[in-house]
């Protein structure tokens, strides 16, 4: 069986408090994942913030951030094996497969995002916990959180959005459903899978606003 390392941030907190049955949860898909691969006889060590490296056959890079810092991604080559580690940014023009800019011919609706994942919150976050706790806020240059906005067209977007280099436009393609819009969250194990789709009212679907939920088929994959 497999020893694996979980690499977190030492001011993230992965694991939430334990429930009146003395059960941990977590607001991560990874846990999930996790329990599953621990039902398998894998041991799963979280290692929050830098240390030496623990004995491990494998790491996981789960550093709640867009841009995982320096020193975290070479901890992270300091295991044999890193499963994640080509995944250290994840900043919407890195990754996104729908933006546009202002000359672009696109005629339908678009989104105006923060260039950093779920807005900065994340960082944000972390920079709280680090100043409470006495240290430099490891992000101290974050830029104002802006909502995220939905426009009819990209001649409707703000002037000087596309000059601000902490906001992307994308184009808005939802999953588009009778009784509003439907986002889905895929989790794989192996041969196991969860596919799960989330409805709201809302363009902007949130958890707090999600009026069913189903299961669904995941997506396909190909070795």
């Amino acid at each position: 069986m497999a020893r694996i390392a979980v690499i977190t941030h030492e001011h993230d907190r992965f694991l939430g408090r334990r429930d009146i049955l003395l059960r941990r949860s977590s607001p991560y898909m990874l846990f999930d994942i996790l329990a599953e691969l621990k039902r398998r006889g894998h041991s799963i060590r979280v290692q929050q913030g830098l240390s030496k490296p623990v004995s491990a056959d494998m790491a996981v890079l789960h550093v709640d951030a867009t841009v995982t810092p320096t020193d975290y991604v070479d901890y992270a080559r300091s295991f044999a094996f890193c499963l994640n580690i080509g995944a250290a940014d994840i900043s919407k023009r890195r990754i996104s497969g729908a933006l546009i800019d202002k000359t672009d011919s696109w005629q339908g609706q678009v989104i105006v995002k923060s260039n950093l994942n779920n807005r900065g919150i994340p960082e944000t976050l972390l920079n709280r916990r680090s100043e409470r706790a006495g240290k430099q806020p490891p992000f101290p240059h974050l830029p104002i959180l802006h909502p995220y906005e939905i426009h009819r067209s990209l001649g409707d977007v703000p002037d000087g959005v596309f000059d601000c280099d902490d906001l992307v436009v994308e184009k808005f393609i939802p999953e588009r459903e009778p009784d509003g819009f439907a986002v889905r969250f895929w989790v794989f194990c192996g041969e196991r899978e969860r596919c799960t789709r989330y409805v709201s009212p809302n363009g902007l679907v949130k958890a707090s606003e999600t009026i069913r939920r189903e299961p669904v088929s995941g997506a396909r994959r190909t070795a």
